[in-house]
C-alpha cells in the first residue's frame, strides 16, 4: 500500500514534502534523468535501454522445468517464519526467500530476479498477492523467466531500504507492495509498487509488463546490464558522503524557528495534520512541536505550534482513523479528514502516538487526551501482547466479511451498517421511550443508512453502504441536540460501544502479525514508560519493564554482544528464531537505547541505564561512519546488500540517526561520558545541509539540535527509591513538561550504581535533613538543594 515518501532523497536535486500520489522530474539528479526517457502513461519513468513496450508474442523458455503446474504445492517460503513470507508459501509463484540460494540461482541460470518486498498487513499487498501472484498464468511467466524473491520489510528494513531509493528516485513515489526488477548481480533496472493484472486505462498490467522485461533481457542483455551498472553507480555516489571537515560547525539553533515555519506551511487549518490526503499521523512532528512550544509558550510561535499539534491530535482522535470501539489506530487515512483509513493498525503508531498524547495530557491537564492513553495501552496490551512481555507487529486491514465468506475484504472487521447500528443499540435512553440508543450514537458518530464513505475513497467497492464511524462535533453538542446532559452522554455513547465491541468479537478477526520486532518494542517500551510515569500509573511502567526483560531474553545475544531484529511466536506461544538469525540493525540499537532510558526514569533501576550503555557503545562499532559521521543503517557484513545507507528523514518512523543523537546526548547528561556528546555534535554536523535546507524533514534531529544548543536539564533526586518523601517530589516532576529532561536517583545506600562511576558529580550530592533533596541542573550549573514540593514547582516553572 501507498505510504508517505520521506521528504528527502539524497539523490533528488530539490526537496519539498509530498504524498505518495504526487509525482514531478524535479526530484531526479541530473545524473539519473540522463538515463530516462518520457514519462510512460502509468506515471513511472522509464529507462532509455528497456522502455516498456506490450509483447504477446511467444518467447523460448530458458529453463523448461520452471513453468508452473495448475497445482497448488507450497514453495520455498514454507520454511520461513515471517508471517508475510508464509502468506505467500502456497502460491503458484516460486517464489524464494532473500538469499545467496536465489542469488545464485539467478546468476546461474542467467535470469533477472523479481524482487516483491511487502508486509503481511498491508492491503494492497494482498490485492496484487490475489491478481497476479495466485494467477497460475501470470506465475507461469515469473517461474519461466524469473528468479522470484520476497521480503518481508519488516525483517529486512535494508533491502527495502535500498531498492525503495531507487524506486523513489525513478518515479517520485514509493509505497508496498514494492516491485522490483535486478540483474542476477543485484542492480536494480525497473520497478514500481503496485501492478495490475491487466492493461487498460492506457497503463500495461502486470503479465505485459513482466513478458516486455523478458524479452528485453534476452534480446538486449547487454544493454540492460550498462544500465543497471549505470544506475548502481549513480546511487552509489549519490549517498557517498564527503568526510566531516575539520572545523565542522554544527548547525544553527535558528533551524528550530525555521522547522517550526515549513511545517505550518504545510497545515492543514480545518482538520489538522501536515499534508494533503493522504494524511499519515507523523508523531515525530507532534514531539518537536511540544519541544518548540515549551521553549518559546508566551510567543506567538510556541503558541501556534502547540494548537497545531492540540488540534491535530483531537481531530485524529474524532476520527475514522481512531477505532471508537476498539482503540488504537490505523496507519494513516486516505482522505484529509481522517475519516476512512487503511484499516491496518502498526504498533509503530501505537507507540509514537502514545507519546504524543501522553504530552498532550501533561501540557493541558485534559483529561481526553489521558483517556486516548488509555485507549491505546488497552489496545496493545490486550491485542499485540505475547504472554512473556513482547509485542506483536501489527493487525491486517483485510478480513473476512463472515465465517461463510471465502474473500477478504478491507476494513471489514471495523465498518458498520446503519442496520446493524439500530439492531444492536435499539434499547431506549433510560427517561426517554421515544429516544434509542442507535438515534444518539448514529448523530455522534456520523452513521448514515447509505453509509458514510465517498465513491472515491473506496476504490474496490468494499464500503459500499457501510459506515467508518468518525465524530465532526463534540460531546456537548451531541448533548444539547438530544437535551441530555455530558455525564449521561458519555455514559450512554461508553455502553453503546461496550455492546458493539461485543458484537464485533463474533466478526472474523483480522490477520495477526505475531512477529516481534525489536526497535517498535524499544518505541513501545519508551510510549508505555512515559506514559506510567507521567500519569504515575505503575501498570504501564509493568509492561514496558516486561517488554525490555523481553527483549533482553530473546533478542540480545549475549555471548557475541549483538542485538537480533525479530523473532517469532510459535505454537503455543512458544518463541522460535529462524536457523539463521537476522542481526539487529540500527534502528533496532537506537530505538531500544531510548526505550530503555525512558524506563530507567519511570523506574530508577540502573539495570536499564546500564544496559542503554551497553547498546550504545556496540552501535558506535558496528555502525558510526568514522569519516562523514552518523550512523549507517546496516553493517558491512552482508554481501547482498548493494549499498550502505544511513537513515536520514523522519516519517511514519523517526530516523534511527535522529533518536541516536538524542540518546548520545542523554547519555552524556548521565554518565559524563564527553566521547557521547562529541559523536552527537559530529552527527548534527554531518547532517547540516538538510538541517539547514529543510528542516521539517528531520523534526526529531531538530529536537535533538535544540537539546544540544540549550543543553540537557538534569535533575538529581537524593534520596531512597520508593521512599516517601522521594515519591513526594517525583510527583512534582511527573506532572512538568520538560524536554530534554535527565532524570536520576541519587541512592547513597547504594554504592554499586553505575551512575557513582562515571559521575563525579553525583558524589558531591547530599541530602537536607535526611530527607529527599533535589537538585536542578543546566549548563554545568546546579541549582540550590530544594526539599519542599513548591519550592520545586518553582525551581522547574523557571527553569523550563
Amino acid at each position: 500500500m501507498y505510504v508517505m515518501i520521506p521528504r528527502r532523497c539524497s539523490i533528488w536535486t530539490s526537496i519539498r514534502c509530498f504524498s505518495c500520489e504526487y509525482q514531478n522530474k524535479q526530484f531526479l539528479s541530473k545524473e539519473l534523468k540522463s538515463l530516462l526517457v518520457n514519462e510512460h502513461p502509468n506515471g513511472r519513468y522509464i529507462y532509455k535501454e528497456r522502455s516498456f513496450v506490450p509483447y504477446s508474442i511467444k518467447m523460448a523458455s530458458t529453463t523448461a522445468g520452471d513453468v508452473t503446474s495448475s497445482e497448488n504445492k507450497q514453495n520455498k517460503l514454507a520454511l520461513e517464519k515471517s508471517p508475510y513470507l508464509l502468506q505467500h508459501a502456497n502460491n503458484p509463484v516460486q517464489w524464494y526467500p532473500w538469499g545467496n540460494e536465489a542469488i545464485e540461482k539467478a546468476q546461474r541460470e542467467d535470469k533477472l530476479i523479481f524482487l516483491s518486498v511487502g508486509y503481511s498487513t498491508c492491503h494492497w499487498c494482498h490485492v496484487m498477492e490475489r491478481e497476479s501472484f495466485e494467477n497460475p498464468e501470470i506465475a507461469s511467466i515469473m517461474n519461466r523467466y524469473f528468479v522470484n524473491v520476497k521480503v518481508d520489510r519488516e525483517e529486512r528494513p535494508d533491502i527495502d531500504k535500498i531498492y525503495m531509493t531507487f524506486i523513489q528516485a525513478i518515479s517520485g513515489r514509493g509505497g508496498w507492495p514494492m516491485s522490483v526488477f535486478l540483474t542476477p548481480d543485484l542492480s536494480p533496472v525497473t520497478g514500481g509498487t503496485y501492478f495490475p493484472p491487466t492493461d487498460k486505462y492506457g497503463q500495461p498490467g502486470f503479465p505485459t509488463i513482466l513478458t516486455s522485461i523478458a524479452h528485453k533481457w534476452l534480446e538486449n542483455k547487454s544493454d540492460v546490464l550498462k544500465s543497471g551498472s549505470r544506475i548502481l553507480e549513480v546511487l552509489k555516489r549519490s549517498v557517498t558522503a564527503e568526510s566531516l571537515p575539520k572545523e565542522g560547525v554544527v548547525p544553527s539553533i535558528d533551524c528550530g524557528l525555521d522547522c517550526v515555519r515549513q511545517l505550518a506551511g504545510g497545515y492543514d487549518e480545518e482538520f489538522g495534520g501536515f499534508t494533503d490526503a493522504p494524511k499519515f499521523p507523523q508523531p515525530v512532528n507532534f514531539d518537536f512541536l511540544f519541544h518548540a512550544y515549551a521553549r518559546d509558550p508566551t510567543t506567538e510561535a510556541g503558541k501556534n505550534a502547540l494548537n497545531m499539534c492540540l488540534h491535530t491530535l483531537t481531530k485524529m482522535a474524532n476520527g475514522g482513523i481512531h477505532d471508537h470501539i476498539g482503540q488504537g489506530f490505523s496507519r494513516y487515512s486516505v482522505d484529509r479528514k481522517w475519516h476512512v483509513p487503511h484499516f491496518e493498525k502498526m504498533l509503530y503508531d501505537q507507540a509514537q502516538l502514545l507519546r504524543s498524547y501522553v504530552d498532550a495530557f501533561v501540557i493541558t491537564k485534559d483529561v481526553f487526551f489521558s483517556n486516548i492513553v488509555d485507549d491505546i495501552v488497552q489496545y496493545v496490551t490486550r491485542d499485540l501482547y505475547h504472554k512473556e512481555g513482547g509485542f506483536f507487529n501489527a493487525e491486517d486491514a483485510d478480513s473476512l466479511p463472515t465465517h461463510d465468506s471465502t474473500r477478504k475484504q478491507e476494513g471489514a472487521f471495523y465498518v458498520w451498517t446503519h442496520q446493524e447500528i439500530e439492531d444492536l443499540l435499539g434499547n431506549p435512553i433510560p427517561g426517554k421511550e421515544d429516544l434509542e440508543f442507535s438515534d444518539v450514537f448514529a448523530f455522534h458518530f456520523n452513521v448514515k443508512p447509505e453509509g458514510n464513505v465517498d465513491v472515491s475513497q473506496d476504490p474496490h467497492g468494499e464500503l459500499n453502504r457501510q459506515n467508518v464511524l468518525i465524530v465532526y462535533g463534540c460531546l456537548a453538542e451531541t448533548a444539547e441536540h438530544f437535551n441530555l446532559s455530558t455525564t449521561d452522554l458519555n455514559k450512554y455513547l461508553e455502553e453503546a460501544c461496550k455492546i458493539l465491541y461485543q458484537a464485533r468479537l463474533k466478526r472474523p478477526r483480522p490477520h495477526l502479525d505475531d512477529k516481534i520486532v525489536t526497535s517498535w518494542n524499544g518505541l513501545m517500551i519508551s510510549g508505555l514508560a512515559r506514559a506510567g510515569f507521567a500519569m504515575n500509573n505503575k501498570k504501564y511502567v509493568e509492561f514496558a519493564e516486561n517488554a525490555a526483560i523481553f527483549v533482553e531474553r530473546y533478542l540480545f545475544n549475549a555471548n557475541e554482544g549483538l542485538l537480533l531484529r525479530s523473532c517469532y511466536n510459535g505454537e503455543g506461544d512458544t518463541i522460535t528464531q529462524t536457523s539463521v538469525p537476522i542481526n539487529g540493525f540500527h534502528v533496532d540499537y537506537a530505538f531500544m537505547v531510548k526505550g530503555l532510558l525512558d524506563l530507567y526514569e519511570a523506574t530508577f533501576n540502573k539495570h536499564w541505564l546500564e544496559f542503554a550503555e551497553k547498546l550504545q557503545e556496540i552501535q558506535d562499532n558496528l555502525f558510526w561512519d568514522s569519516v562523514a559521521g552518523g550512523y549507517f543503517a546496516t553493517t558491512k557484513e552482508d554481501q547482498t546488500a548493494i549499498l550502505q545507507l544511513k537513515d536520514d528523514h523522519d516519517g511514519a518512523e523517526p530516523s534511527s540517526n535522529s533518536v541516536a543523537c538524542g540518546n548520545l546526548l542523554r547519555l552524556y547528561s548521565y554518565l559524563d561520558r564527553a566521547e557521547f556528546n562529541e559523536k552527537a555534535s559530529q552527527l548534527l554536523i554531518s547532517f547540516k545541509e538538510s538541517l539547514t535546507r529543510v528542516p521539517a524533514a528531520l523534526p526529531e534531529l531538530v529536537s535533538a539540535l535544540l537539546h544540544y544548543h540549550d543543553s540537557m536539564t538534569q535533575i538529581y533526586v537524593v534520596g531512597r527509591k520508593d521512599a516517601a518523601d522521594t515519591n513526594v517530589l517525583v510527583n512534582i516532576i511527573r506532572e512538568k513538561f520538560i524536554p530534554g529532561r535527565v532524570l536520576l536517583l541519587v541512592d547513597h545506600q547504594d554504592p554499586n550504581n553505575v551512575i557513582f562511576s562515571k559521575s563525579k558529580v553525583m558524589l558531591s550530592m547530599k541530602s537536607l535533613n535526611n530527607r529527599a533533596t533535589v537538585y536542578v541542573c543546566h549548563r554545568h550549573v546546579c541549582s540550590l538543594p530544594v526539599t519542599e514540593p513548591h519550592e520545586l514547582a518553582t525551581l522547574l516553572d523557571a527553569k523550563n
